[in-house]
């Protein structure tokens, strides 16, 4: 009889193999709930409901550099975006290069978040603006954070304030109380209180006009695609049944080779028409450590120069003892 595992999970291209049950994890009955991913990780680092769960990368290493042991992490990385090609600002706030930032008030969901992470690390490697140069006003309070799961303090040196309950970062915005968003979520879910579309608003604007050109600019440069989630399976499962971790691994690479099979064909065309450009059969995304041992240590280091942990995580503390040969 096969074991019987919840999973807390998002629904994407590369996880819909999974969840329409086209793939299924040798040995391993998943019972899936599909969740936001800002709910699904503050479920997660609060009440552990999960056995196996995506994860909020940065939220990992934070708790691995703070000695929770309660998970063990799986080289699976469901979501991967250019996360500073995001960020928003207001047309009044005279922002128009990321040197314009300093000095400003910028909103952010959570500080810790994998995106914030990212899209600071990002600004203070490529264009020299730190987080100490920014005011920053985090939405989500202590008790629906994933900060208050790990013991956040705002980092020294740091600015950063709390939204009002009655308020949040899109009606800040478009009250001219702040003059970016970091990163911005609006979809309905228990931690995120935005629901105003600023993406689409009149006043507000990407700090780089051509998202797509600067995401090409920095892979090209640096070889990154960041990581943003992640998977992970309790310590207790993984110590009773140590096997469900490559069986786990195995079926999401099944689940991303239908992902990228459907990405071919659904480019084909574009590709024949001369719309686009380069190999459409090769991969972005991979899982396992090998592949990604680059991108990994990047966080990790990020993380680190940013005060979220105390120390450099390495590699070889985050995963599964079988997944550090994937």
């Amino acid at each position: 009889m096969n074991l019987q595992l919840s999973i807390g999970i998002t629904s994407n291209p590369r996880t819909w193999p999974i969840l329409d049950g086209t793939v299924k994890p040798d040995g391993i009955d998943l019972i899936p709930t599909v969740l936001h991913p800002s709910e699904l990780f503050w479920r997660q680092l609060h009440f552990a409901e999960f056995a196996v769960s995506e994860m909020s990368c940065s939220s990992f290493l934070i708790v691995i550099g703070h000695g929770d042991t309660r998970f063990v992490g799986l080289p699976i990385f469901t979501t991967r975006r250019f996360f500073h090609t995001s960020i928003l600002v207001s047309r009044k706030s005279g922002i128009e290069t990321p040197a314009d930032l300093k000095g400003k008030r910028v909103g952010v969901p959570e500080y810790q978040q994998t995106a914030a992470l990212w899209a600071r690390g990002v600004l203070q490697h490529e264009f020299g603006i730190a987080a100490k140069d920014m005011e920053f006003w985090m939405e989500r309070t202590p008790d629906r954070s994933h900060g208050g799961a790990t013991g956040f303090k705002p980092p020294p040196g740091v600015v950063v304030h709390q939204i009002p309950a009655d308020k949040s970062i899109g009606s800040m915005m478009l009250a001219g109380e702040l003059d970016a968003v970091l990163h911005y979520l609006s979809g309905r879910n228990l931690v995120d209180r935005s629901r105003a579309d600023l993406a689409n608003h009149p006043d507000f604007k990407y700090l780089f006009a051509d998202p797509i050109a600067e995401g090409v600019r920095f892979y090209r440069k640096t070889g990154l695609l960041p990581i943003n989630h992640q998977a992970v399976v309790r310590r207790d499962v993984f110590e009773k049944e140590p096997w469900v971790a490559l069986n786990l691994i195995k079926a999401f690479n099944r689940a991303n080779d239908i992902a990228n099979e459907r990405r071919v064909e659904y480019v084909a065309d574009h590709l024949a028409a001369g719309l686009l450009s380069g190999d459409a059969k090769t991969p972005l995304i991979h899982h396992g450590v090998k592949v990604n041992r680059k991108v990994i240590e990047t966080i990790a280091q990020y993380s680190l120069e940013q005060a979220l942990t105390p120390r450099l995580i390495r590699v070889e503390e985050l995963y599964a003892p079988s997944a550090l040969e994937t």
